[in-house]
């Protein structure tokens, strides 16, 4: 039960720097929305997509690779020999690919539909390959357990990119209105949307020196043999990232292609991606509980007899116990979260459950993956994925044109669910983990209940109506203590 409760508590601090992070980034939402027309917060949409894609190809499995070898007591590897040789890797092939995007910095420019602002790619290119490099080191501070350090650089990271948003988008425009003079040397009221991605450029630059402490007084040693064997147990997670990455993109990229019209294409696209936002509270905590999980299975896996097993058994229990709880929350306030977003943009907050029950399927799935990554089988996480692709791929070339944005969230919500499920079967039979199965249903049935009783009541008063849902959400926690023996009075001596 220590494992458990060191895991929470790395998730806790974890989530500060991922949860309220993505939280405050996503209070710049209403900002896009506001002051940018639907069809070029459509472009932002598209442009960040790719940039998801690129960062998994440029980070090739490598973290998990760290994590892997780091803690390998059979292989016996010294952890700073894995860590440089991982470091010398990346800045090599994030060096390669800036020099890459720069010299076809025109034809890309045209591919990715702007051709008219090339200064978009090479700021995104540059930050994205900064991003991959620093990776490492954030993944060396996971291995070292020092989450504090974590999340206060990565919220100087968000902080700056949000105090950059709200300079270059508001008081520029202000000051420039009043007395252009003072700032015509550097703002360019045309530019737009571009002061999106010169924002995350500056923070992803400062962050990089913020973390240069991590990459001094090392001795650095790049084992070729190492790097190799790295190269081999990564690879199929690699393959694994793109598929995944592109479950999550692919519906926002093909969306312009699949959609004739331009325009109609890009505005449909903002809208789907603002509405996304809505849902990523669930993303928020599956990356919050990622980050402090990856390296806790590896170590866990050193311990001997089944305390290991049922250390896994209560992490999955308990991601899909508070991620139903982040669901039903999400879901009963949505009347006013929905605000965060401009109401020109409420045509698309059907999509919000749907998208928010496909990310807590693949924190299942990513919870299962505990049996191919501790065995080496990393071959078989790479099938899964590459199911649910095909699937994605399927789903939105069939239905988008008819349905729109839509069939994207369903398109999502197929291929997690089949994911999860199949990694479920495989793994049952390949290494067997006795996990709740029974009772993690009972709490997917009862929280679904709850959801459609909540979301179907309509009183007269909005606040009436909130009070309601509220009381059924206490319900599900109430019951939940109860099955799990959890008591207030046990909660409140823990904080003690």
């Amino acid at each position: 039960m220590a494992g458990i409760k060191s895991l929470v508590k790395d998730t806790a601090i974890y989530g500060v720097s991922s949860i309220v992070g993505r939280f405050l980034n996503w209070c710049l939402v209403p900002l896009y929305t506001i002051m940018f027309p639907a069809d070029e917060y459509g472009i932002v949409t598209y442009i960040y997509s790719i940039v998801a894609l690129a960062l998994i190809i440029l980070t090739y499995g490598m973290e998990t690779g760290f994590f892997r070898f780091a803690n390998d007591e059979k292989r016996n590897e010294d952890p700073i020999e894995v860590y440089t040789t991982s470091l010398i890797s990346l800045a090599g092939s994030s060096t390669l690919f800036i020099i890459a995007v720069l010299l076809l910095l025109n034809p890309i420019s045209t591919a990715l539909e702007c051709s008219a602002h090339p200064s978009y790619v090479w700021m995104m290119a540059i930050a994205v390959a900064i991003d991959a490099f620093t990776g490492m080191p954030f993944a060396y501070l996971r291995y070292q357990k020092r989450p504090m350090r974590f999340a206060c650089i990565k919220l100087i990271n968000i902080g700056l990119n949000i105090g950059l948003n709200l300079f270059f988008i508001l008081l520029c425009p202000k000051i420039h209105a009043h007395s252009p003079g003072l700032i015509a040397w550097f703002y360019d009221p045309t530019f737009g949307i571009g002061y999106i991605f010169l924002a995350n450029l500056i923070s992803s630059l400062i962050t990089l020196l913020l973390l240069l402490p991590e990459m001094w007084h090392l001795k650095y040693k790049f084992n070729f043999a190492l790097w190799k064997k790295m190269l081999v147990y990564s690879s199929p997670l690699l393959v694994m990232g793109i598929a995944g990455i592109m479950n999550q993109s692919i519906d926002k990229i093909l969306y312009p292609i699949l959609i004739p019209d331009p325009v109609e294409a890009m505005t449909g696209l903002g809208i789907y991606g603002a509405n996304y936002k809505i849902g990523i509270v669930m993303v928020m905590f599956i990356q919050a509980f990622r980050f402090a999980y990856e390296p806790f299975i590896f170590a866990q896996n050193k311990d001997k007899g089944k305390n290991k097993e049922q250390a896994y058994r209560d992490a999955m229990k308990y991601f899909v116990i508070f991620a139903l709880f982040i669901f039903l929350g999400v879901m009963f306030y949505l009347d006013i979260l929905k605000y965060f977003i401009s109401p020109k943009y409420f045509s698309g907050l059907q999509v919000v459950p749907i998208i928010m029950m496909a990310e807590l399927f693949f924190g299942i799935f990513f919870n299962l993956s505990v049996w191919y990554k501790l065995n080496d089988k990393t071959m078989w996480g790479m099938w899964f994925s590459l199911l649910g692709l095909a699937i994605t791929l399927a789903l939105n070339i069939l239905f988008v044109p008819r349905y729109g944005y839509i069939a994207c969230a369903w398109a999502a919500f197929a291929c997690y669910g089949v994911m999860m499920l199949t990694s479920y079967f495989v793994g049952k039979a390949k290494h067997t983990i006795s996990y709740e199965t029974g009772r993690i249903i009972s709490y997917f049935a009862m929280a679904l209940v709850l959801y459609f009783i909540g979301t179907n009541i309509t009183t007269s008063h909005q606040w009436l109506t909130l009070l309601v849902r509220t009381a059924l959400l206490a319900v599900y926690v109430v019951i939940v203590m109860k099955r799990e023996s959890i008591s207030l009075a046990s909660l409140l001596r823990r904080k003690q």
